[in-house]
């Protein structure tokens, strides 16, 4: 029989670029973008219950368990693999929601897969990709556990090898509100496509830039204060934003003068996850 428990890394990551190149008519938006996995995340630790029941331990204000991801992760895979074990969850978040970095999804996806091994139900990692799907667009990359070129509507993913780099991020604590940004009259929705190819050539942007700086002055304010220290970008639609270097002293030189009102963090970018690294 398999380990009773889990402590498992659920993983932040970075949007390198983002380009929204069209929109569907059921109103998702379909992009283009590069998830940059991190050495820095949340925490998550599964003990398996006897009687069935799903339970979540975490001190996230407002949020009812029972709409956490972590925990509609559990339910999910419950019922897709007619698994009568139960677990409690013990979430320990260092990722801000609204960030930008993925923490929600990268909770569902750690729980997805770390209950696959404690419950053995040996579902696929393709299976538990779409089991992921339905619970947000960004869940699939973390379930695969590689950095990704990313197309559709962030669902389409192609394994991609990028420079192991040194990001300084920083959260102007901004709940930035995914909705809001991409229901914005003046968010750009007809970006000319470009490859995987001319993207590690030239680099990209982000189209949710201009709107994060509009409507999230500390935003604004942060990307402003970090373009002194290096290249900033916003990632996914925010609200943190990040700089990349080329070694750790470089980033904590920079981070040594962060403003105090702004939380921060230095992490590396990593091409396989955590998650699977602990796994093995």
């Amino acid at each position: 029989m398999n380990a009773p428990e889990l402590s498992l890394p659920a993983p932040a990551k970075l949007n390198l670029f983002l380009h929204i190149t069209g929109r569907r008519e059921d109103g998702y938006h379909l992009l283009q973008t590069v998830f940059q996995l991190l050495d820095y995340g949340d925490t998550i630790e599964l003990r398996r219950r006897a009687d069935g029941e799903v339970r979540l331990h975490s001190d996230m204000p407002g949020v009812s368990p029972r709409d956490n991801l972590a925990y509609r992760a559990a339910v999910d895979l419950q019922q897709a693999s007619g698994s009568r074990q139960g677990v409690d969850i013990h979430l320990e978040k260092r990722l801000p929601s609204g960030g930008g970095l993925g923490g929600g999804s990268s909770d569902a996806a750690t729980v997805l897969v770390g209950l696959n091994r404690l419950w053995q139900t040996g579902l696929s990692g393709d299976q538990l990709a779409a089991l992921g799907l339905a619970l947000g667009a960004d869940v699939p990359v973390f379930v695969k556990g590689r950095c990704a070129w990313a197309e559709g509507i962030g669902e389409s993913l192609q394994d991609v090898n990028l420079p192991e780099r040194w990001y300084l991020v920083i959260d102007p604590r901004a709940h930035v509100a995914t909705a809001a940004v991409f229901a914005d009259k003046n968010l750009t929705r007809n970006t000319q496509p470009i490859t995987l190819a001319a993207f590690l050539k030239q680099g990209g942007h982000n189209d949710c830039e201009p709107v994060a700086r509009r409507l999230f002055p500390a935003v604004n304010e942060a990307l402003n204060w970090l373009s002194g220290q290096g290249t900033a970008r916003l990632t996914g639609t925010g609200g943190c934003v990040f700089a990349a270097f080329s070694s750790r002293a470089d980033a904590e030189t920079a981070a040594a003068i962060v403003p105090a009102k702004w939380l921060w963090f230095i992490a590396r970018g990593v091409n396989e996850s955590p998650l699977h690294r602990a796994l093995g």
